[in-house]
Formats: structure tokens, C-alpha cells, sequence
């Protein structure tokens, strides 16, 4: 399948503006005008991969994340032991209980999203 054809500078100002640059510093990254970055904007196809970009930015760090969390999980078991100051200790089970819930949450979450997906899928007249 061929790629939609990009126009000058979109590359650069798509990483820009989806890395949270201001349209006037993405403008400048991209070296395009305020203007080209206005009706970027305003076309729905740039404002698509725009939003792709983003999506793939948060889905790699949620992967890294997940990578990481068995070191997260070992320093929390370790901050929450004898020797550790009090006030640390209760800030590392606070945050190990948030994390484990909202963990929970996701994982609980992700296969029902996904079998209702697939039945809005089956459903006809889709």
C-alpha cells in the first residue's frame, strides 16, 4: 500500500508537537511557518498521524514501564523494610498500592475492551 505523500517539514513537526512543543517551537524545529503549522492542524489526515504518533509515544513508554516493573517492585518490597525510615516506608506502600491497583485495574480492563471490540466488530450494519 502506497504512503499518503507528506508535505514539507511534517516529519519533524509531528515529533515536535506530539513531544510537546508549542506551535510556535514546533514551527521552528520543522522550519515551516506559524502558518503551515495552523493549517497542519486543521487537516484532519496531519492531525491523524499526529495522533498516531502519540499513541506509539505512549504505548513504547508503557512498554518500558512494563519492562521495568519488576525493579520497581523490588525497590518498593525493599524501601518497606525494617531499617528504612518510617516516613519513607510509608510513602513506598502507599505508592506500591496505587501502582498494584491501577496495575490490577489495567489488566482486569484490557481483555474486556478487547471482547467488546471484537463483538462492536461482529455486530451488522458495522
Amino acid at each position: 500500500m502506497a504512503r499518503p505523500k507528506q508535505r514539507r517539514g511534517d516529519e519533524q513537526l509531528i515529533s515536535a508537537l506530539a513531544c510537546g512543543a508549542t506551535k510556535e517551537g514546533a514551527a521552528r524545529q520543522a522550519g515551516v511557518s506559524l502558518s503551515t503549522v495552523h493549517r497542519r492542524l486543521e487537516d484532519p489526515e496531519f492531525c491523524r498521524q499526529l495522533q498516531a504518533f502519540r499513541n506509539d509515544i505512549v504505548q513504547r513508554t508503557s512498554d518500558a514501564l512494563t519492562a521495568a516493573g519488576l525493579e520497581f517492585v523490588k525497590t518498593l518490597i525493599a524501601l518497606v523494610g525494617t531499617g528504612t525510615p518510617p516516613a519513607t516506608r510509608l510513602g513506598a506502600a502507599k505508592a506500591g498500592l496505587e501502582l498494584g491497583m491501577k496495575v490490577r485495574e489495567t489488566a482486569d480492563l484490557g481483555p474486556r475492551l478487547a471482547a467488546l471490540e471484537e463483538r462492536l466488530a461482529e455486530t451488522p450494519g458495522r
